[in-house]
């Protein structure tokens, strides 16, 4: 499929063919027909992505933090590698579109429904994309695909509508009448109210009086006593900011035509320096309009399809969208009018010229346009829309191992991938669930093939090794599935989510294919290499104490997510894996203790406290903190056991001590993910065993699962 994208590095605008996404439970599958380019937004996106990397970092100093930040935790060489991963990638454009169901994973739609689809990363330039269920609404008979395509952008100037809260007769100003201002004059009149339109472009006075204003003026200092004559000496009751610029010129504006008491809402992106005096004096609201509405930004809303009750929360983004549509459909908003240029998908890169001013046009509503869906033929165009993309000029070739990497997100692409790459075999396909992202990673590191299907790659027979770095809720099924396939399977941590994922995998490889090896690359690090050296000899029992400040994640993220598994068993893994190295030993007893927080924004069981004891006698405390302070290095482990200590301080320095001697060893930083790599490989390709047995991998798997449990 074709879809329009911008390479990160360069900034530029390219149509290219991306393998088409597949169904997912709860999304629909949608062939486009029509998608609006969101001017003001993605203007400033598109030119914040051609600006040097100097001018990048100026204007976003927050970004530069926090690469700075990961120097420090994850060393200067792996934060190059991100930032460049990151850089030699394409973006998805656009967020507003329509077009006929071809999949569906929901009861909510049909393959053959006509829809309108919002979301950016959802709603994309493409012949075909992947939506979620809340994010798309069905299109009224009399609604053309044009029209739908404004549902998106109708639904963000609703929503400001709503927040500023108009009665029928009010006196409402729009400042800013490009798109956005347009559809936000079009509904407050069909709304009954008395709308003035301001702009600093007089060419945008004609259009708004189509819409409904009742009068225009120019976005300056006069503009107050046009509004004050206009409001026979009221003042405006509300005003609605939809222009875009890093001035506080419109919000000053804003605040002197408001009458006392009145309202006034951002929905562009305006500067808010906000002079404290006239805010004082007129009592004035002041709100700031998020997105689509309620919903957006909520994971569990926009990609699990949890709706809110309408009972409580009557207007949630798929609710506007609706209304939106409903306004098309009974001519109370006539978005037509709006359209001024039409391209093909295939002349993508001409349309984001005009809006950045290479083309020096008039514009307001730019629309592309798609191949024609025919129900029964399917596209009207030669080209097969495929979940596959073979890339030219591929490093593939004949070697023992076809392999498969499936989930390429920046993990697996600053750690895993570019040590594959320099070893000996067949990089087949590399799979994610976003088309741009597969084929950037398939060219980036040389995979024959791009793809969005995880199941026929993990299933089919054109790979014999599989790599999987998805989210933690596949893991257990994927490797179930690879290993079942006669495949040999590396998976990122962790290896199952729940006792029921587990016993799955152990049958399989109780029946004959226990190849499989988990990402516990602590093990492999040249620090604990050095401490496990340290205690060779000694036959006693050890005792371990291992602090992981692992930092706070939002409860927004999907980590957090319940049927993620948690962090323990996400992450916690990995320590519980380097006791078993570092003793030799198998876990026999588990004990887990959380703190208990009275703060809703903190997760119990992200700080906790797990004692292990092994089959020789050895224990190991693992303390888990999520409430640390950022400033302090995530990891540190002491060992004692036979009248010796070992302290990792952090993968850069280790004491080893025996008696009243020490010495101190350096290192750079890595934790093992280079030599996890290299030492798998080798064992898949030499068919011997894998560098940790299936039954360590199991027994750490159950201990974190039990540990989960004990919490609970």
């Amino acid at each position: 499929m074709l879809q329009a994208v911008q390479h990160q590095k360069s900034g530029e605008i390219e149509v290219k063919e991306f393998p088409a996404p597949t169904v997912r439970s709860g999304w629909i599958v949608v062939a486009t027909q029509a998608s609006l380019i969101s001017a003001g937004t993605e203007r400033a996106s598109v030119e914040k992505s051609k600006a040097s990397l100097i001018e990048r970092a100026r204007k976003q100093p927050e970004d530069v933090r926090q690469v700075i930040d990961m120097a420090k935790k994850e060393g200067v060489l792996n934060t190059i590698r991100k930032v460049q991963n990151k850089l030699d990638s394409y973006r998805a454009l656009g967020y507003s579109a329509a077009g006929v169901v071809l999949e569906s994973g929901c009861d909510e739609f049909a393959p053959g429904d006509r829809v309108a689809c919002a979301g950016a990363g959802y709603a994309v330039h493409a012949e075909v994309i992947s939506v979620p269920k809340n994010l798309a609404v069905k299109l009224p008979e009399n609604v053309s695909f044009e029209d739908a395509s404004f549902t998106t952008l109708g639904a963000i100037a609703l929503q400001g509508i709503r927040q500023a809260d108009p009665r029928l007769g009010e006196n409402v100003a729009v400042i800013g009448l490009g798109l956005l201002g347009q559809l936000t004059v079009g509904m407050l009149r069909a709304n009954g109210c008395r709308v003035i339109g301001l702009d600093i472009d007089e060419s945008q006075f004609s259009l708004a009086h189509e819409f409904g204003a009742d009068a225009t003026a120019p976005s300056s200092g006069d503009a107050v006593k046009v509004v004050e004559s206009f409001t026979r000496g009221i003042g405006a009751d509300a005003v609605i900011i939809t222009a875009g610029t890093s001035s506080n010129a419109p919000m000053e504006l804003a605040i002197k035509m408001t009458r006392k008491k009145g309202r006034v809402v951002v929905v562009g992106a305006v500067g808010m320096d906000l002079p404290r005096s006239p805010f004082y004096e007129k009592e004035l609201e002041i709100t700031i309009s998020c997105s689509y509405g309620p919903g957006r930004y909520d994971p569990g809303y926009e990609e699990e399809g949890h709706d809110y009750p309408a009972g409580y929360v009557r207007w949630t983004e798929n609710r506007n969208m609706e209304a939106v549509l409903d306004m098309v459909a009974s001519g109370a908003l006539n978005v037509g009018r709006i359209i001024t240029h039409r391209y093909p998908i295939t002349e993508a890169a001409t349309a984001y010229d005009l809006i950045t001013g290479k083309i020096n046009e008039p514009f307001v509503g730019v629309v592309l346009t798609y191949p024609e869906y025919q129900e029964k033929k399917g596209f009207a165009r030669s080209v097969e829309i495929s979940s596959k993309f073979k890339i030219q000029n591929s490093k593939s070739g004949e070697r023992e191992l076809q392999l498969g990497f499936v989930g390429a997100g920046s993990f697996a692409q600053g750690h895993l991938i570019p040590h594959l790459t320099k070893l000996d075999l067949n990089l087949v396909t590399a799979v994610t669930a976003t088309p741009a992202n597969a084929r950037s990673v398939a060219e980036k590191f040389g995979f024959a093939e791009a793809s969005t299907d995880s199941v026929e790659i993990i299933e089919g027979d054109r790979t014999n090794t599989l790599f999987i770095a998805t989210q933690h809720d596949t893991h257990g099924d994927y490797v179930a599935r690879g290993l079942k396939a006669g495949k040999q399977v590396f998976v990122e941590k962790p290896l199952a989510i729940n006792r029921g994922e587990l016993e799955r995998i152990r049958e399989l490889a109780e029946g004959g294919n226990d190849r499989v090896m988990v990402g516990f690359n602590r093990r492999f690090s040249e620090s604990f290499v050095a401490v496990k050296k340290h205690f060779e000899g000694v036959r006693e029992p050890l005792s371990i104490f291992y602090r992981v400040n692992a930092g706070h994640i939002p409860l927004s993220s999907w980590v957090q997510r319940p049927e993620q598994g948690g962090r323990i068993i996400g992450e916690g893994c990995h320590f519980i894996d380097t006791m078993q190295y570092l003793t030799g030993a198998r876990p026999v007893s588990v004990q887990a203790w959380a703190i208990r927080s009275e703060n809703t924004e903190v997760k119990n069981a992200d700080t906790v406290t797990i004692t292990i004891t092994f089959d020789n006698g050895s224990i190991g405390t693992l303390h888990y903190f999520s409430n640390g302070a950022k400033s302090i290095p995530k990891e540190y482990c002491e060992v004692y056991g036979g009248g010796r200590t070992g302290i990792m301080d952090d993968f850069r320095r280790v004491t080893l001590a025996s008696g009243t001697k020490s010495s101190l060893k350096k290192f750079d930083g890595s934790k093992g993910h280079r030599e996890e790599v290299i030492a798998t490989i080798n064992a898949m390709r030499s068919r011997g065993p894998m560098p940790i047995s299936f039954q360590s991998l199991y027994d750490t798997t159950l201990a974190t699962i039990e540990a989960v449990e004990k919490l609970r």
